[in-house]
């Protein structure tokens, strides 16, 4: 067998890196779907309604309720990432324009920030483009737009709590860091980051196991401070030192037990911040929406 080993490591190791998977993305959606005033939802939904993709929400979470849909649009950016209509402008020539998009650039810079051993940005841009899609929403931009825009904040929002997302420069945000991990007997072998985004759980959650999951991080984590998109970024950075296993297992570092134990706390805990701090900024956004257009 283990002359196969390179071969299983090297598939593993070619997988798309997510930021959490879809699992924790719609973790963090349901949990700031509740943070959300009625009128906020209103105008989160319609604002959704408005993107071309709409459709293809309600066909994938089987639902037309607007928090399921909220959820499925947290996924968006992830989706694209192996769909035809969309580009790797990096390195694919543009995709024929889609009607109701700006543009059809996958943009996976968009989704991580990598940070030098003095702390500074070399690679990635998820904290400013926070930033940037924050300044969109509130400035009432034109409804295509907008409806581009929100999908990507929630995702993103998520995608900076996510520690490997704000990585060490030089490994790939743990995607060249090979581990071996018995807690997953389906792929004993993979990268770092593809362990750190599927500890949500399995990415077809959704409906009553997606509820209940939210439901119980809610009760578990107290919220966290707001803080700003920085703080964000700086407090994912300084879980870099624990997010490494650091015992020998036969061939590579292992996932022992307490590793396992104390990386699913912390996930847990980052998803349940990121889901507090998202359905804040967007009830800010969006309550204040609403209320100067009804003065």
């Amino acid at each position: 067998m283990r002359p196969f080993l390179p071969a299983l490591l090297f598939l593993c190791l070619t997988q798309p890196a997510l930021a959490w998977n879809a699992a924790g993305h719609r973790l963090v959606a349901a949990i700031a779907w509740q943070q959300l005033s009625p009128p906020a939802r209103d105008a989160i939904s319609a604002v959704l309604a408005r993107h071309p993709d709409h459709g293809r929400w309600i066909d994938k979470a089987r639902s037309s309720d607007p928090a399921d849909l909220f959820a499925e649009a947290s996924t968006w950016p992830d989706d694209i990432r192996s769909d035809p209509r969309f580009h790797d402008e990096e390195r694919e020539p543009p995709t024929p324009p889609l009607p109701g998009l700006p543009d059809t650039a996958r943009h996976k810079r968009w989704h991580y920030v990598d940070l030098d051993a003095d702390g500074q940005v070399r690679q990635g841009e998820v904290d400013t483009r926070i930033a940037e899609l924050t300044r969109l929403l509130k400035s009432g931009s034109p409804p295509e737009q907008t409806a581009y825009a929100l999908p990507w904040l929630l995702h993103l929002v998520a995608d900076i709590h996510q520690p490997l997302h704000v990585g060490r420069h030089g490994d790939d945000g743990g995607n060249l860091v090979e581990i071996e991990n018995p807690h997953n007997k389906r792929l004993p072998f993979s990268s770092l980051h593809l362990y750190w985004d599927d500890l949500p759980g399995p990415p077809w959650l959704r409906g009553k196991r997606l509820d209940d999951n939210a439901r119980r991080l809610l009760e578990r984590h107290p919220p966290p401070e707001q803080g700003s998109i920085g703080i964000w970024r700086d407090e994912s950075h300084r879980l870099l030192a624990t997010a490494y296993p650091s015992e020998a297992g036969s061939l590579l570092p292992i996932v022992d037990d307490e590793f396992h134990r104390r990386s699913r706390e912390t996930a847990n805990r980052r998803i349940a911040e990121a889901g507090y701090r998202l359905g804040r900024l967007l009830d800010g956004l969006f309550d204040h929406t609403v209320s100067r257009g009804t003065q």
